[in-house]
């Protein structure tokens, strides 16, 4: 540990500007780079912050963007791609070019922290948002202006930040992250701050510090409340030299065979509620390891992942179910820096491209064959019951006559069913293919936590919302056909019917677009919030028709 004596000021000239700045500590551990937020953000308030971080042996380093605090310029002319060329500049300048960077962004400045990611890559070792924002793609070289203009436009569009490539930034991140996320937020929504999170929790090792009584100008909190300050750094800087997950690795070798090691790690596409990755041992077997770091399903895992390891061994003994074997359990994290499964690697692909009418054809036809195989599984011990995953008072839907009549369709006592065992996550981002034609097999179903017993009609369901925003709505309409085809297990008729399909379709109104960051990750670029929202609309539509 040290102790920053009088931090040193600087000036960096920049494209006709002079940026002031402060350092202070030596380098070698790693910089850390306090990027201030918009309008009257400076580096001033961030002193604490600084001093904090060179207490931890680390070089501490901030300035003041154009138009800001003791830099020159008018704030008026500074867009964001100033600001990150801004940034490079300084820290080109000033941070040695040996030290791992730790980058911290108030408001704004999340957007320009994930401009840095992109640009310096491996060599961010750690991020810290506090309170940040993303922008639309459009917004990046337009002047801020006074307030009135072609920026404040672009950013008071409703949901303009949700293609920012700044949330493609940081699903890609794989170091140390800490969101701080204030109590009370009038500046930034919550489904931004929500949308961070998902993408920080993609390969991040990932923390959400939570600050109940703050409100967004965490700059200001960090430099009044020394406790909170202390908490954040020590959040952000732990474990720095070991590049995160040190108590995964080490609990990971221990579930080895004697003499084994992992040789590679590397991140798998396609999770949503769990970071995935393919390990590959010194003699070429591999595994996959299973990790929680979202709040809302780490404070779940003891009861998802205890519950999948125990389907996992159950399923080990059941013909034409391809599900991986059990290595390893660790639900409620006691040993591993998050909650964790780890199991044998599956042959085989995820499949979500249209590449022909015949292959898709094939492959819907084998996902419904699988699922009335998986329907057919009759345990000693039955799964838990299923649960609903929306209700009528928690749908959030457009306005339209169309939508009222869906939702009050499932205002209604579940009908009666014959209960099944379930997958209950049962889609195309969870189910392997191997071979193409005729020759084209279900290798894998793998993400077997949300396993209940319940209606066979419920994954077919789920099954089908998934096939109508991948494929277009006819194919989610005529899954159920499909799986009949198949050899179904008595799904309900008519309205009935209906219930179950609308009970998984309305969980992913108005946004159908939380499916498809995985999807995107697989190559369909093509499935944009608004085209994802036009085939829920259209598919709901098509369910009214056939079954009410």
């Amino acid at each position: 540990m040290g102790v920053m004596s009088e931090p040193i000021s600087f000036t960096h000239a920049y494209d006709g500007e002079r940026l002031s700045g402060l350092y202070g500590g030596g380098p070698g551990r790693a910089t850390v780079v306090c990027l201030h937020g918009a309008g009257n953000g400076s580096k001033e308030r961030l002193l604490p912050l600084l001093t904090e971080a060179a207490s931890h042996g680390c070089r501490a380093l901030a300035f003041d963007f154009s138009g800001h605090g003791e830099s020159t310029g008018a704030l008026a002319e500074l867009s964001l791609r100033r600001r990150f060329e801004q940034a490079v500049a300084v820290l080109d300048a000033h941070a040695p070019a040996n030290d791992p960077l730790v980058l911290v962004g108030f408001s704004m400045s999340g957007q320009t922290v994930a401009d840095l990611v992109r640009h310096y890559g491996p060599r961010v070792a750690a991020v810290g948002l506090c309170a940040p924002a993303v922008y639309a793609p459009e917004a990046h070289d337009v002047p801020f202006g006074e307030g009135n203009g072609r920026f404040s436009e672009i950013i008071r569009t409703p949901g303009s930040w949700r293609n920012s490539p700044a949330l493609t930034a940081l699903r890609a991140y794989e170091g140390r992250a800490v969101l701080a996320v204030p109590g009370t937020d009038a500046v930034i929504p919550p489904e931004v701050t929500e949308a961070v999170q998902d993408a920080l929790a993609a390969r991040a090792q990932y923390t959400r510090f939570e600050l109940p009584d703050a409100e967004h100008r965490l700059g200001l909190w960090f430099r009044d409340h020394a406790g909170d300050r202390r908490e954040f750094v020590a959040a952000l800087l732990g474990g720095l030299e070991e590049q995160g997950w040190a108590a995964t690795r080490r609990w990971v070798a221990k579930q080895l065979p004697q003499g084994r090691s992992v040789t590679d790690s590397r991140p798998l596409s396609g999770g949503w509620s769990s970071q995935m990755r393919g390990l590959t041992l010194d003699d070429g077997k591999e595994l996959v390891l299973r990790t929680f770091v979202k709040p809302f399903f780490r404070r779940h895992a003891p009861g998802l992942l205890s519950r999948e390891a125990g389907v996992l061994g159950l399923l080990a003994g059941q013909e034409g179910i391809p599900a991986p074997a059990l290595v390893a359990v660790d639900a409620g994290g006691e040993h591993c820096d998050h909650p964790s499964l780890l199991m044998t690697r599956l042959p085989g692909l995820v499949r979500v491209d249209e590449e022909d009418r015949e292959s898709l054809d094939r492959r819907l036809d084998l996902l419904a064959a699988q699922l009335v195989r998986i329907h057919t599984v009759d345990p000693e011990e039955r799964p838990r019951p299923y649960q609903a995953w929306t209700s009528p008072e928690r749908v959030r839907t457009p306005e339209g006559g169309m939508w009222e009549r869906a939702v009050d369709v499932i205002r209604r006592d579940p009908p009666p069913y014959r209960g099944r065992f379930l997958h209950r996550d049962y889609h195309p981002g969870n189910v392997l293919f191997t071979g193409a034609g005729d020759g084209m097999r279900v290798s894998g179903v793998v993400d077997w936590v949300e396993t209940s017993w319940g209606p066979a009609d419920l994954d077919v369901a789920h099954c089908s919302t998934a096939l109508a925003l991948l494929h277009g709505p006819a194919h989610g309409l005529a899954f159920g056909d499909r799986y009949e085809e198949q050899g179904a297990h008595g799904l309900a008729d008519g309205p009935d019917h209906l219930y179950w399909r609308l009970l998984d379709a309305l969980a992913y109104s108005p946004d159908a677009e939380k499916l498809a960051g995985p999807w995107r990750e697989l190559g369909r670029t093509d499935l944009t919030p608004e085209v994802l929202g036009g085939r829920l609309e259209a598919y709901v539509r098509g369910l009214l028709e056939r079954y009410g």
